[in-house]
């Protein structure tokens, strides 16, 4: 039927009406936000290239936890930055590290109101800043590192997490989790695997908030910004060593990668709004060049679009607030 009887603006006439139509909704049960918490301090401290987050003290954490879930976000994930770190990363195993010592924090005082997840990764707790254990001439050791994450894996279930993220893109990470945490009784505990995760350059503002050590790159572990076919087959392969749930990490860049993943697998997909999409918003937002709150939830509608069911962002708080008024 040609114009003028096809006149598609009809149903984008009122805001009532476009509510009415709209295709795609992001809930606040579906957002998940990173926080950070630093060993020794008194006080939330902040990042000076994420405004608006904070390097939270245990007392500061519980606090945000709470404020967390009354905006109704669907989880929360636990990073630690340790005092001290080691060639080994042993902080990261030690039941009284940084990170497991949060996660117990946040489940007493929250419960299971949220998801209560920890990243599984050495890089928060290596001298070198590597995501695992090197060899005498500096190469980061797989199967090493494995046996590490299974520690790490058990320590973090006893702290009481409900869902652990391996992030480390080693081979094999997630069966080794998933054996590790059902031998020692955590048969319940969830694996959510990072299980696409390029070697970005949209990760700088993450490490000023982790005080990363890291020495050298992380292209060989990391993947290709380049590929697709070879983020669908590490996906196929978490899948069946057990993932509960598997990531894209960035998001935006890599949209049609999270709409491939999403197209090939039948287990919840997440998506990581990493934090140089963040901070290139507040950045741009602070010198008046673009509508913040338009773009935040813009940003995250379109992840949503592309497939991710949950989205983790530094914004999910907020957004959570946003997203109630418009619906």
């Amino acid at each position: 039927m040609p114009y003028p009887e096809m006149r598609p603006r009809r149903l984008r006439r009122t805001a009532a009406v476009r509510r009415l139509v709209s295709e795609t909704r992001v809930d606040p049960a579906e957002l998940v936000v990173p926080m950070f918490v630093k060993e020794g301090l008194s006080e939330p401290r902040p990042v000076a290239s994420m405004p608006g987050v904070l390097q939270h003290s245990r007392d500061s954490l519980r606090k945000a936890a709470v404020e967390a879930v009354q905006a109704g976000v669907g989880g929360i994930m636990l990073f630690g930055v340790p005092a001290s770190r080691d060639e080994c990363g042993s902080g990261g195993t030690d039941p009284d590290g940084i990170l497991n010592v949060a996660i117990r924090d946040v489940v007493s005082e929250v419960g299971d109101a949220t998801v209560v997840m920890s990243d599984l990764c050495l890089d928060e707790f290596t001298s070198h800043g590597h995501c695992g254990l090197l060899t005498p001439t500096g190469e980061v050791d797989n199967d090493a590192t494995l046996a590490a994450y299974a520690e790490m894996a058990v320590a973090q279930a006893t702290a009481g997490v409900t869902m652990v993220g391996p992030s480390g893109m080693m081979d094999g990470q997630v069966g080794v989790v998933r054996r590790a945490l059902d031998a020692a009784g955590h048969t319940d505990v969830a694996v959510l695997a990072y299980a696409v995760k390029y070697a970005s350059a949209f990760y700088g503002p993450f490490r000023d908030a982790m005080e990363s050590a890291l020495e050298g790159d992380r292209r060989t572990y990391q993947q290709d910004p380049a590929n697709l076919r070879e983020s669908l087959r590490e996906v196929a392969l978490d899948v069946a060593e057990g993932a509960d749930i598997v990531m894209v990490k960035p998001a935006l860049p890599y949209l049609d990668v999270v709409a491939a993943v999403r197209a090939a697998v039948d287990v919840p997909v997440a998506a990581y709004q990493v934090s140089g999409e963040y901070a290139m918003v507040e950045a741009a937002a602070a010198n008046g060049w673009i509508d913040r709150e338009r773009v935040m939830l813009e940003t995250l509608t379109s992840i949503r679009r592309a497939g991710a069911q949950i989205i983790l962002t530094y914004w999910a708080v907020e957004a959570a607030q946003l997203f109630h008024e418009r619906y």
